[in-house]
């Protein structure tokens, strides 16, 4: 039964304990500057994003107008023929982005291990250097890069443990606790009010600073079921580890023993768990993937050069079917440059069964971690929080996809429409636009 009594006179002691008032305010001022460098960063990414897609449009701009000039290409390049469907596509710039969520600033994630735009070409991969870096949670922290998320989820509950230890530990440091005992024999009852001031003063600030960051964004109407699941995970985690502690509280025998056994809690559900099962998923699944990756960027790529246009022409019968419905196959002489100008599409398949074996192996790492959850709560959430603020491995994954995607669709306009013998006119290109770049 909540007490407002109880509950004011802990205000009184929290507010007359300057350590715990300073951990509070510092613990807060960590998360406010974690949210203004979530905000740094986000903002450095839609700028980046809105320089591309002002460069990009200036240059779809100059191809559009070779065709408004009747011209084929730039004068200093005119091996360039715009009406060739090869060059009509290839000088077409090409990137796929990946947007910052509203709730960015809440969760940076794996934003940094992960590229948020791709200039794609004929030979781009999802594995490119440019798509893929190692940098921890903990690089971040050095680099003064603090994660919200990380704070709320691996150093909130140390917070609550220098607010808490000594409730019910102190008096039985100073030997009054069977006076309090012999007056109030409802002990549980001032145990869970004391509690409860700080567990509500802890829920109350990081909601107010969740919900900031939503109307700071002009995105919490529109990304208020989104808004509340961050509010409603923070909450649970918050009241997971004070039921802990409730029970600590109640059983310890002194404020050390208390401090004790809730930073063993801690170490046990924020450190041990979480870094065993990392441990174990790198020890089944060492990193050492990109080596096949660059073997086929590599050897098989200059192997493919190696081979004759015969057997290249069956290659590419084998991987596109209908080709061998299309004008220039039904030639008797084989189009040498044509069959050369084709072979990007040969490396794309092979970059993507590199691709899906690294991808089959991140797979079988998330299931390890995934059947965890049931001991492994704090990993958990983790990946749940970064899933809201769209920063988790999936995302990136999703990302990955949306960019082979676009990696096909080139290599097939230059492959069918070259092979069909088409001539592009303005028309033609402006449809290249709309499935090369979703803008036109």
């Amino acid at each position: 039964m909540i007490n407002i009594d109880i509950i004011s006179f802990e205000f009184k002691h929290f507010y007359r304990s300057r350590a715990k008032i300073f951990s509070y305010i510092f613990f807060m001022v960590l998360c406010v500057v974690s949210i203004y460098n979530g905000f740094e960063m986000m903002q450095k990414q839609l700028n980046t994003i809105k320089e591309i897609k002002q460069n990009q449009h200036e240059k779809i701009l100059e191809k559009i107008g070779w065709f408004d000039q009747g011209i084929s290409g730039p004068v200093d390049k005119p091996w360039i023929d715009i009406h060739e469907p090869y060059w009509s596509v290839r000088s077409t710039p090409t990137y796929m982005i990946k947007e910052p969520s509203s709730l960015f600033p809440l969760g940076i994630g794996q934003s940094e291990q992960f590229g948020f735009y791709k200039k794609v070409n004929r030979w781009s991969s999802t594995y490119d250097s440019d798509m893929v870096e190692e940098i921890s949670n903990y690089e971040r922290l050095i680099n003064g890069n603090i994660d919200f998320s990380f704070l709320i989820i691996f150093l909130l509950p140390i917070l609550m443990i220098i607010l808490t230890y000594n409730i019910n530990g102190l008096e039985k440091d100073l030997k009054f606790y069977k006076l309090i005992l012999s007056q109030n024999r409802r002990i549980n009852n001032l145990l869970i009010n004391r509690l409860l001031f700080y567990v509500l003063l802890i829920i109350f600030s990081i909601d107010i600073l969740i919900i900031s960051v939503a109307l700071i964004n002009y995105s919490f109407l529109s990304n208020m079921f989104d808004v509340l699941k961050l509010v409603l995970i923070a909450n649970t985690y918050v009241l997971a580890f004070a039921s802990f502690f409730y029970f600590i509280n109640k059983k310890g025998q002194s404020s050390s023993s208390i401090a004790f056994r809730m930073i063993s809690v801690w170490l046990v559900f924020c450190v041990i768990i979480p870094g065993s099962v990392h441990q174990y998923t790198s020890y089944k699944y060492p990193v050492n993937y990109m080596t096949d990756f660059l073997d086929v960027n590599r050897k098989q790529t200059y192997e493919v050069f190696k081979l004759s246009n015969t057997d290249l022409y069956y290659i590419l019968i084998d991987l596109h079917r209908d080709l061998i419905d299309t004008k220039k196959s039904q030639e008797k002489i084989l189009d040498s440059k044509l069959i050369r100008r084709s072979i990007s599409t040969i490396v794309n398949q092979m970059n993507i069964s590199a691709a899906n074996l690294i991808e089959e192996q991140n797979n079988d790492k998330n299931k390890i971690i995934r059947s965890s959850y049931f001991f492994n709560p704090v990993t958990y959430t983790q990946n749940l929080w970064n899933s809201i603020t769209e920063t988790d491995y999936n995302s990136y994954r999703k990302f990955r996809l949306n960019i082979q995607n676009s990696i096909d669709k080139r290599n097939d306009l230059i492959i069918y429409d070259s092979w069909n013998d088409y001539k592009v006119d303005k028309d033609k290109y402006m449809l290249y636009l709309k499935d090369l770049t979703n803008q036109y």
